[in-house]
C-alpha cells in the first residue's frame, strides 16, 4: 500500500475549506478531488484549491480516493457514510458522526463486514491544550477528578452562518452541534459515560436570521435550544453540562474540573489550543510553559487550528496497522450520550448509556510531530 492515501471530499461548504487549506501539513494523504450534489459548489472548490471536481458517483468509484471525507449535512451522515463504505472506501465524517445510535450500529456492521475504517470528527481533543490536560489528568496531578462543569453558551448561530436553518432542525440544536466538542473531551480525560439526566427548552419558535445574505428572513426551531445535563462518568466522576443559543452573555468557563487536590481549568474544547490552569489545592501553579506540543502552536489566523489531525491519525493508522484515535467506537459513544441527553430533557428520567469505549490513545508532542509533515 502506498504510504500517502487519497482523500475525496463530499460536501463543499463552509467546513470544507478549512480541510482543504490544512490538510497538506499533515503525513498519510492528499486531498485529491471533491463532490457536492451542487455541482457548482464543488467546481468553485476545486479551482480554489487546485483538486478535481467530481460528481457524487464519481468521487465514490474513483480509483485513486482510499478515504472519503462526510462534510454533507447532518441529516444525511448516516445515509452518505453508508454509500461510501458500500463503495468500498473509508469513511471520515464530520460531527455529529450519525444521529442515533442504530445509524452507528449499522455502519460498524457495514465496515466489519468490508473490513474498512470510519472515523469521525471533532478532532480537537487532540490539541496541545486538551492534550496537556490529559497529561495531567493521568500523572494524577489534581487528584482523582470527582466533578466538574462545562457551558457553551451564545445568542445563537443565526448571526453568522450564511445558511443556517439545519442548526434549528432536528439533527442539530447546541446538543449535536457543538456537544460533539465538549463530550469528546470529556470522554477522553476522564473515560466512558454511565448515566445522564436533563432538562431542556427552547428560547422562541421562531429565529430571525441577521447574516447575509438572508438577513431577516425565520427560520422554525424544531429542536432544544437550551439544555440543563448532569453526566455521570464510570469513573465516578459528575460532570454538569449546560449548552444553549439562547444566552447573550455568561460569565462562566468553558470547562473546570475539580479533583481531590486541586482544580483544572480546560479551555474551549471547540479550538485546539488556549490557556491550561491549574490549582494546587487552592493556589494556581505554572502548567503550559514547559509542554511544547506542536497543536498548541499558532497557526492559522491568528490560531492553533490543525483540523485534519484525526484523518491523517486514522490514514496513518491504516498504513501502519494500528487503532485510530478518532474511532467509530469513540464518535459513537458520544453520540450515545448527546441523543441520551435529550431523550433525558423530553422523558425527565435517568437515562443508562448502552455504549462503552475505550480512551483514545494519548498524543504526546512526540506522536503529534510524528502526524505532521
Amino acid at each position: 500500500m502506498s504510504k500517502t492515501l487519497g482523500i475525496g471530499i463530499l460536501g463543499c461548504g463552509n467546513i470544507s475549506a478549512a480541510y482543504m487549506r490544512l490538510s497538506p501539513l499533515f503525513k498519510g494523504i492528499e486531498v485529491r478531488a471533491c463532490a457536492d450534489i451542487n455541482e457548482a459548489a464543488a467546481k468553485a472548490r476545486a479551482e480554489e484549491f487546485g483538486l478535481r471536481a467530481e460528481t457524487v458517483d464519481g468521487l465514490l468509484a474513483a480509483s485513486d480516493i482510499d478515504i472519503i471525507v462526510n462534510l454533507t449535512v447532518p441529516a444525511v451522515h448516516y445515509e452518505v457514510s453508508r454509500r461510501v463504505l458500500e463503495a468500498g472506501k473509508h469513511v471520515y465524517s464530520e460531527k455529529p458522526f450519525v444521529l442515533s445510535l442504530e445509524e452507528g450500529e449499522s455502519l460498524a456492521a457495514i465496515a466489519k463486514e468490508k473490513g474498512l475504517r470510519v472515523g469521525s470528527a471533532p478532532d480537537t481533543f487532540l490539541g496541545g491544550a486538551h492534550q496537556l490536560a490529559r497529561h495531567l489528568i493521568d500523572s494524577d496531578a489534581i487528584g482523582k477528578v470527582t466533578s466538574g462543569t462545562c457551558f457553551v453558551q451564545s445568542p445563537g448561530m443565526e448571526m453568522w452562518h450564511p445558511n443556517p436553518d439545519f442548526f434549528f432542525q432536528v439533527g442539530g440544536g447546541p446538543i449535536l452541534d457543538l456537544g460533539p466538542y465538549y463530550v469528546s473531551n470529556l470522554v477522553q480525560l476522564l473515560g466512558p459515560v454511565k448515566r445522564v439526566c436533563a432538562m431542556s427548552s427552547a428560547g422562541s419558535e421562531y429565529r430571525t436570521i441577521t447574516s447575509e445574505p438572508r438577513n431577516g428572513e425565520k427560520i422554525k426551531v424544531e429542536t432544544p435550544t437550551t439544555i440543563h445535563a448532569v453526566m455521570q462518568f464510570q469513573s465516578g466522576a459528575q460532570i454538569t453540562y449546560c449548552a444553549s443559543w439562547d444566552v447573550w452573555q455568561h460569565g462562566h468557563s468553558n470547562m473546570e474540573l475539580y479533583g481531590r487536590s486541586g482544580t483544572l481549568h480546560v479551555p474551549d474544547p471547540n479550538f485546539f489550543g488556549g490557556e491550561v490552569r491549574m490549582t494546587d489545592k487552592g493556589s494556581f501553579v505554572t502548567v503550559s510553559e514547559a509542554w511544547n506540543h506542536p497543536f498548541s502552536k499558532s497557526n492559522d489566523r491568528g490560531h492553533a487550528n490543525y483540523r485534519t489531525a484525526g484523518l491523517a491519525d486514522m490514514a496513518l493508522a491504516i498504513l501502519e496497522n494500528r487503532p485510530h484515535r478518532c474511532s467509530l467506537e469513540f464518535a459513537l459513544h458520544v453520540v450515545d450520550v448527546m441523543t441520551s441527553i435529550l431523550a433525558s430533557g423530553e422523558s425527565g428520567t435517568f437515562i443508562d448509556i448502552k455504549t462503552t469505549c475505550e480512551r483514545p490513545e494519548a498524543l504526546d508532542p512526540q506522536a503529534a510531530k510524528g502526524l505532521l509533515v
